[in-house]
């Protein structure tokens, strides 16, 4: 398969090309700052940007939503969104 693409520079702009899932943590930080996050199952999410040294609360994050968020951590307390997917 040819990608007429693949000469480009990447960017945090350009579309992703891989997606992880988030096994949100209260002590482990995302392996890779993704470019943003798509939510599956709506609700909240408690995240610390990647350039923060605080978390932030996003409430009422819609399903199917895609969170142009750069985060460094995903915390377990306070996240009640699923199905997370970190696009790099």
């Amino acid at each position: 398969m040819t990608d007429p693409f693949s000469a480009r520079a990447d960017s945090v702009s350009a579309p992703a090309t891989r997606a992880h899932a988030v096994v949100p943590s209260d002590s482990v930080a995302l392996p890779e700052i993704p470019k943003a996050l798509y939510v599956a199952t709506g609700g909240t999410i408690t995240m610390r940007g990647a350039a923060d040294s605080a978390d932030s609360v996003w409430a009422d994050v819609p399903s199917g939503s895609i969170v142009p968020f750069r985060p460094s951590h995903v915390r377990a307390t306070g996240t009640t969104a699923s199905g997370i997917l970190a696009l790099l």
